[in-house]
């Protein structure tokens, strides 16, 4: 088994949930070099699942250091189309509270130093990204969150920071006052990249701490971070396996055609090189087929 339609990606030890059997390691050689780690396909219950830990197993990559779009290439190539990004976020909001869980709908990128497009060299492509989840994908996860009981916020804004510092007081503030509910440092140009790639994303953000803006006065710590995260394990576990089935019986999604308008190149003056390795995304546009050499 090394095909999964159903993909999740997030910090190592996920795929050691209960109800994961047959696990293979599927090493994946992409154009755009290595991926954090090896692709694991198991079975949930029956349906094969692909997990890629971001920072690797034993977290040793840094946020600034994924190479985002070696994971997003790796993942399509073993057929992954729906997407779970689960990530440890910080929250700006009194009332998400350390242990919850927040069904993102948007992201406000404060990255600078990332590749954020499978694009250019020779290849223009402008996707469409003012819903930069996926509505099918989001609603199912929504669902799972609540079938399995945890205390969970539908909907908010997800400011992605360069890293791997935490946040300034003023930034904190200031992200507050923009309106935003958490902060992370991950999910972008990781749900840039899985739109290009016409994968379905969506995130399960669960809140570690309250960053540093709060009365409190507490400093973000990884010792607290930690703490919280194995504390949630189990439970982003549960919601992993009750939205498995629900993406199986998902209606196609919208993302899955994110390409159909987006390429501005005219097709024969695009580089072999170029077409070569983003020939697992636009192979099946019409003039990408009609110019195949």
């Amino acid at each position: 088994m090394t095909q999964a339609t159903i993909g999740v990606i997030g910090g190592s030890g996920l795929y050691a949930m209960e109800g994961v059997s047959d696990l293979v390691e599927v090493q994946v050689d992409t154009p755009f070099g290595a991926p954090s780690d090896a692709v694991l396909i198991g079975r949930v219950d029956g349906v094969p699942v692909a997990f890629l830990p971001r920072h690797g197993r034993g977290h040793r990559v840094a946020p600034h250091e994924i190479n985002y779009r070696a994971n997003i290439w790796a993942l399509r190539s073993v057929g992954v189309r729906w997407l779970v990004s689960v990530s440890a976020v910080g929250s700006l909001r009194e009332d998400v509270a350390p242990g919850d869980f927040v069904v993102v709908d948007q992201f406000v990128d404060r990255t600078r130093q990332r590749a954020s497009s499978f694009f250019g060299e020779g290849i223009v492509a402008h996707v469409t990204f003012s819903d930069p989840v996926c509505g099918v994908a989001r609603a199912r996860l929504l669902d799972a969150c609540r079938e399995v009981g945890v205390t969970t916020h539908d909907g908010g804004t997800y400011v992605c920071m360069e890293g791997p510092q935490f946040s300034t007081r003023a930034e904190s503030h200031l992200y507050r006052r923009w309106g935003a509910d958490v902060i992370g440092m991950t999910n972008l140009p990781e749900a840039k990249l899985a739109r290009e790639a016409e994968i379905a994303y969506t995130t399960l953000a669960m809140a570690t701490d309250y960053d540093c803006w709060h009365e409190s006065g507490e400093e973000v710590s990884v010792e607290a971070v930690i703490a919280v995260l194995k504390a949630n394990a189990e439970n982003a576990q549960r919601v992993l396996r009750a939205v498995v089935p629900k993406l199986v019986d998902a209606p196609p999604s919208p993302t899955w055609s994110a390409l159909d308008h987006a390429i501005m190149t005219a097709p024969e003056l695009v580089p072999a090189h170029r077409r070569e390795a983003l020939s697992l995304f636009i192979s099946r546009l019409p003039q990408f087929k009609e110019t195949a050499p």
